[in-house]
């Protein structure tokens, strides 16, 4: 019974994840969603989708085995519930199901408006074989199509507690026999898919014949265009209305292994970029941040920030001409690294933390993860001169490459009142164009310092007040009456740096080894063919006291829904995975920090604070983001000193 468990959970998994409509015969997948829509579709708005009737409520477990309502979990969104059960091998039936709900996924993933407004349930009709365990490690299989509350996997406590569920949505299930007469060999059902509003009507029903990813996503836009213009819509969302159109990483590659696939890299046309007035925003810093510090010696103006721009995204900066300060600081990235968990420098040299963002940085007295620098001006140099950054031999050689090249001619001296390049006004121009780029404005800023109501969802509400009281968040990332900065500016050991230089890891390592294929690779294979990690003892580097081993700067958490991976060393890869690990209390070891402690919160407790920090995203990031697309990136031309002479060729 347990191998063919195992082996029908196994076939379940990889139907929805390997499946190619392309390659497999049509006798054995017929169903549409496998494949192309085989029609086109209606224009979004140009139909009804009129109430079927009410949802139905019920008591269900989510992980861990907390009991909650169906109508908590739908969370005031649109949702679709499908009922399904792991070890379904109809290719036609759940696996269907889930294979449409990863597209759905991957689409949500590219449009912030669905992502925010819409919810996936799968509600287990097995509740003897699928415990909340189960359907735990049946929704790893998907963990990778991103934030992990979007899309649920639920059961319930027993198929008594179940009945009224199905009764209530019209499904009607069977057990199977087989020819000795045993009835737990699967179940016989009619494959339906529910999408619910927010006021928890029923809007459509989908059958397998109709069970497709453009239809839905379709038939949810429609709805939402016409609630908006009904006046219906009542603004509650918090990421859906404030998260950036132009931050996300690099082409995702979510459904990669499947021939319908498409890229969501970004188009091209959205990067041409619009300059912005940096002077200003650095003048009037928007809702929830106070003035910014700026040092009497390195007064803001309009000359320092342009030429520090243009530095920020010059390549020629670097040792061979190919790397620039924005190489690690992507901007549509949250000025930090998406893609990459630690930095990668010039030649792709191994950087052994991970990219920090620039945003709000003016605010910082403490600069670097381990707190080395004390401000913007000397933090500038580190980069440059650093082998595995950008690898410039010395002070000198930037400074005299700079004046080499044509285009900086006089940009120095018109805004340093005629004072040339140097290692100071370098220093000074990078520092004013980082100190311009301060983004808040946020809806949390618009709930708590404007007074608006209705700017975050009481999901976030609920998740501020577990950051500020149960959890203890609040003793790190600062909230004050009139602004907020989320930091302390201030060094704490969480254990992330301990564990990794005691070398403690589970037995065996998830490893991907192609788009959405993941195994468990045994640590002992891992540390035979792979590199030792540098050691990383954190602020004791710096000041050599044992008592600063593994402390590591508490970073802001603006915009922090942009700034993926966390931590030091990036291994936390979600906000999710974030609040589990303070949740068991970090990684106990000697010089723990003592505000660190096991916190014992809820599956919807760690739901809802996620979805207060992703509340944190500022109004302002796109004209940030498109000001920096706007800035040359220094390709070498001639006339500069890397230029090769004679490589034109004459023309006779």
């Amino acid at each position: 019974m347990v191998l063919r468990f195992i082996h029908s959970f196994l076939f379940a998994a990889l139907a929805v994840t390997s499946v190619d409509a392309d390659t497999i015969d049509a006798s054995i997948i017929s169903a549409p969603g496998y494949g192309e829509l085989g029609y086109q579709l209606p224009e979004i708005g140009s139909y009804e989708l009129p109430s079927l009737g009410e949802a139905s409520n019920g008591e269900v477990l989510i992980a861990e085995g907390e009991r909650r309502t169906l109508y908590e979990i739908f969370d005031d969104k649109y949702v679709l519930l499908a009922f399904i059960y792991s070890t379904c091998s109809d290719v036609n039936g759940c696996p269907l199901t889930s294979h449409v709900f990863y597209k759905i996924k991957s689409a949500m993933k590219r449009d912030n408006t669905l992502a925010n407004r819409l919810k996936l349930i799968s509600l287990s009709f097995d509740p003897e074989v699928d415990t909340p365990s189960v359907m735990e490690l049946y929704g790893n299989n998907f963990r990778y199509a991103g934030n992990a509350g979007e899309w649920q996997f639920v059961t319930t406590a027993s198929h008594q507690s179940l009945e009224p569920i199905l009764k209530s949505y019209n499904q009607v299930i069977l057990r199977e026999t087989d020819s000795s007469g045993r009835t737990n060999v699967g179940y016989s059902h009619v494959l339906r898919v529910f999408l619910i509003d927010p006021q928890k009507n029923i809007r459509n029903i989908y059958s397998v014949d109709f069970l497709h990813h453009d239809l839905i996503i379709n038939d949810v836009k429609t709805i939402l265009q016409q609630e908006q213009k009904s006046g219906e819509f009542i603004k509650t969302a918090t990421v859906a209305q404030q998260t950036s159109q132009l931050s996300k990483p690099g082409d995702s590659k979510l459904g990669y292994e499947l021939s319908s696939y498409v890229t969501d890299s970004q188009d091209l046309e959205l990067r041409k970029g619009e300059k912005a007035d940096l002077l200003a925003i650095a003048n009037n810093p928007p809702l929830g941040l106070p003035a910014i510090p700026v040092p009497a010696d390195n007064p803001l103006s309009r000359g320092k920030i342009d030429l520090g721009r243009k530095l920020f995204y010059d390549r020629r900066l670097s040792l061979n001409d190919t790397f620039s300060c924005a190489m690690c600081h992507v901007p549509e990235q949250g000025f930090t690294s998406n893609e990459l968990a630690m930095a990668v420098g010039i030649e792709g040299r191994s950087v052994r933390r991970n990219s920090p963002t620039v945003y709000n940085s003016a605010y910082s007295n403490l600069l670097f993860h381990d707190g080395r620098e004390e401000n913007l001006e000397q933090q500038a140099w580190g980069p440059l001169l650093a082998n595995n950054e950008m690898a410039n031999p010395s002070i000198g050689y930037v400074l005299n490459k700079i004046r080499q090249i044509d285009d900086y001619h006089g940009l120095f001296e018109a805004a340093f009142d005629g004072r040339g390049v140097s290692m100071e006004t370098l220093g000074m121009a990078l520092a004013s164009y980082q100190r311009a780029l301060v983004s808040a404005d946020s809806p949390f800023d618009r709930w708590r310092y404007a007074g608006d109501k209705t700017a975050i969802t009481d999901s976030a509400k609920r998740g501020f007040e577990i950051f500020t009281g149960k959890a203890g968040c609040v003793a790190c990332h600062s909230i004050g009456e009139q602004s907020a900065l989320f930091m302390d500016d201030q060094l704490h050991n969480t254990g992330i740096g301990y564990r990794e230089s005691m070398g403690i890891y589970p037995d065996k390592q998830q490893v991907t080894v192609a788009p959405g294929v993941t195994i468990d690779i045994d640590r002992a294979i891992i540390d035979q063919v792979g590199e030792k990690p540098a050691t990383d003892v954190g602020r004791y580097e710096v000041t050599q006291n044992p008592h600063d081993r593994w402390k590591y700067k508490t970073p802001s958490l603006r915009n922090v829904a942009l700034t993926a991976p966390y931590m030091h060393n990036g291994s936390l890869s979600t906000l999710h995975e974030v609040v589990d690990f303070y949740d068991q209390g970090g990684v106990p070891n000697e010089l723990l920090d003592p505000l660190i402690r096991p916190l014992g919160l809820s599956p919807q407790e760690k739901m809802d604070l996620v979805e207060f920090m992703e509340s944190l995203t500022g109004s302002n990031v796109d004209t940030l983001v498109a000001d920096a697309f706007a800035a040359p990136v220094g390709d070498v031309g001639k006339g500069d000193p890397s230029w090769v002479h004679g490589s034109e060729v004459e023309v006779r």
